[in-house]
């Protein structure tokens, strides 16, 4: 296959909406309607909706990490396979579904990592699921699991083409999360599992 049309492949299968999709599965009202806007399993959850929650999760990681994967069983080398994984990860968050206004992509960051190099991967779940823990605010584990990203993928990866793919998708999601800072800073942030009003 050609590395431009893997590219593209993986983009159109990152910009599938799976907030979208379970909430129409479930019956829910769309994500974007509610809560913080965003098309993501954090504002899936705030619908009161575990399973659509967990859906949307699911989905989102798993196109993150089959671009990955799919690129390295097709004999892709790893740092094409990086890239595809950050083609699926724009694709998210600038979906063509969704008039290239997707979601923060965290998600689908952590499944791209995943097929990079599951110690990244964990090293960054293990970051996001603590400060979550502490604080209540997805936003401030997804801020603090992105930091973490590049530093981890330096120590394990070495000095690669691969760690920049990392730290590029880490700049993007806290460019991303931009909106949330300014609201931790002035205590308007929503917590996990806050309702959706």
């Amino acid at each position: 296959m050609n590395f431009l049309l893997l590219l593209l492949a993986a983009y159109a299968l990152g910009s599938t909406p799976f907030a979208i999709v379970s909430s129409r599965l479930f019956g829910l009202a769309d994500p974007r309607r509610y809560g913080s806007g965003n098309p993501g399993a954090t504002n899936v959850l705030r619908s009161g909706n575990k399973a659509a929650a967990l859906l949307t999760l699911v989905g989102d990681c798993a196109k993150g990490w089959l671009a990955v994967w799919g690129a390295a069983k097709l004999g892709f080398s790893p740092v094409e396979a990086a890239l595809a994984g950050l083609a699926a990860f724009l694709g998210h968050v600038f979906s063509v579904f969704l008039r290239f206004r997707g979601g923060k992509g965290v998600a689908t960051a952590l499944g791209v990592l995943a097929g990079i190099n599951a110690w990244v991967a964990l090293s960054a779940l293990f970051v996001w699921l603590a400060v979550a823990v502490l604080t209540r605010y997805s936003s401030a584990a997804a801020l603090a699991a992105a930091v973490i990203t590049p530093i981890s993928g330096a120590v394990l990866l070495g000095a690669t083409p691969t760690v920049a793919v990392l730290a590029l998708i880490a700049g993007i999601l806290v460019w991303r999360h931009a909106p949330n800072i300014r609201k931790l800073m002035n205590g308007s942030e929503s917590k996990i599992g806050a309702s959706k009003s």
